[in-house]
């Protein structure tokens, strides 16, 4: 197989790139590992947090997210993953930093929606994705309605992010984080966007069963389909 090798600008944060890798390898239709794609990650802890970037006037994240695009690809990445929603906001820099295509996990989502047939989505997200329309901007003219948390919900959403997944507290009380779900529901959400690389996780560490799209598996898939692997 002529396969692409993946590379993946990980560590924002650590565990939601061990999350891409694993539903890279789940998601690949391989009956032997020489059938699996080619992965190097760069787990750059070291990388800004992104919405006190984008919010607080914090250190911007570009400098180190661009070290890891020149790392990825001095050792060989073909394609290049962000595993990060917040991060879809510096895009167009890390792009046009980068010798090889970046996918874009945001545009991805939008495209597995509208093939989904869905119209209204509740948009679970990041302070900073949030209040930066990133989503609204890649979903503009898709004829897809985002709805968004409102005021003490918002906070639902960064407390499970942050205080939860982030924090690595597998003990997490997401009962506010339930409610903002299912208001969001409640307002006519047809299904949920995980929006925060660190939220499919919280529904499987939490064990939250709501309609849901996971942008983290729409990239996996996207960049198997890219590196020419068959995807299950």
């Amino acid at each position: 197989m002529d396969k692409k090798v993946i590379g993946i600008i990980g560590g924002m944060g650590p565990l939601a790139t061990a999350d891409l890798f694993r539903k890279l390898v789940l998601s690949a239709d391989a009956k032997a590992d020489q059938e699996h794609p080619r992965v190097v990650i760069d787990s750059n802890t070291d990388v800004p947090n992104r919405t006190d970037a984008l919010l607080h006037g914090g250190p911007s994240p570009v400098p180190e997210i661009v070290k890891s695009v020149k790392r990825l690809e001095s050792i060989g990445a073909q394609v290049l993953l962000i595993p990060c929603n917040t991060s879809h906001c510096y895009y167009d820099e890390i792009a046009a930093a980068a010798s090889v295509p970046v996918l874009h996990m945001i545009e991805l989502t939008r495209e597995a929606l509208r093939e989904r047939g869905i119209r209204r989505a509740g948009l679970l997200a990041t302070d900073g994705t949030v209040q930066t329309l990133v989503y609204q901007r890649a979903f503009q003219g898709s004829g897809i309605e985002l709805l968004t948390p409102d005021g003490a919900d918002q906070a639902a959403v960064m407390g499970v992010i942050y205080e939860g997944v982030k924090a690595g507290r597998f003990d997490y009380d997401a009962s506010a984080f339930r409610r903002c779900c299912e208001r969001l529901l409640a307002r006519g959400a047809e299904t949920l966007i995980l929006g925060c690389t660190e939220l499919p996780l919280a529904f499987e560490l939490y064990r939250l069963d709501y309609p849901a799209v996971d942008p983290t598996l729409e990239l996996a898939l996207a960049a198997l389909r890219f590196a020419g692997c068959r995807v299950k």
